[in-house]
């Protein structure tokens, strides 16, 4: 029996239901940047950049303009594979770049709470930042390593999409201590559904490779 076969059809996430709902949004804005000569990679390195920016805001306790500056360059992340799409540039290694500085832009964010709360000689707030970032971190990773064993890990109830939509509102509120206590919670639990999720296909697969 092929076990690839095996596996529930993939739903569909929250990120790409979103993309889907603001396709006429992006089609005019990737256009636009096509006709600069823009490359794929270089947006994605320029909402890296822009991410850096809202680190260092926050790190120094601009915690509002933090949360606006994210709110722009939150989008961004749709625009690079929507740009590759539009310019048939879609490729593997722009898939891992732009995976990659996802991790970093979410991680870049979470170190500044941590400075931000280092510099207050807040431990709860260190505390939460710490396990926000790990949460976030381990929601990517186990579906990555799902994904290399071929099992289904497509589950979670806070994904990237969802952490920021917690994130951006509390900066621009500044109650960031809220969005972390939010996500130090359901970014674990989900990393965890996701855990339990690829435990029971391979369970299932290894249950009907024996039929």
């Amino acid at each position: 029996m092929d076990l690839s076969q095996v596996s529930e059809p993939k739903k569909m996430s929250f990120s790409d239901k979103m993309r889907i709902c603001f396709r006429w949004l992006l089609i005019p804005i990737v256009t636009f940047l096509d006709r600069l000569g823009l490359r794929p990679n270089m947006v994605t390195i320029i909402g890296l950049i822009g991410t850096i920016g809202v680190a260092v805001l926050i790190g120094f306790g601009h915690i509002t303009w933090a949360g606006l500056l994210l709110l722009i360059m939150g989008p961004v992340d749709a625009l690079d594979g929507a740009l590759a799409r539009l310019r048939n540039e879609a490729s593997d290694w722009g898939a891992f770049v732009d995976s990659v500085t996802d991790r970093y832009a979410e991680l870049l964010v979470f170190g500044g709470l941590l400075v931000y709360y280092l510099l207050q000689a807040n431990p709860t707030g260190i505390l939460l930042a710490y396990l926000a970032a790990a949460g976030s971190v381990l929601v990517s990773y186990v579906k990555a390593r799902a994904d290399a064993s071929k099992l289904d890990a497509n589950v979670g109830v806070l994904t990237r999409m969802e952490r920021y939509i917690v994130l951006i509102p509390c900066l621009i509120f500044n109650i960031p201590l809220v969005a972390l206590v939010i996500i130090a919670i359901f970014a674990n639990f989900t990393a965890l559904q996701r855990i339990f999720r690829a435990r029971a296909d391979a369970h299932r697969r290894m249950t009907l490779s024996k039929e």
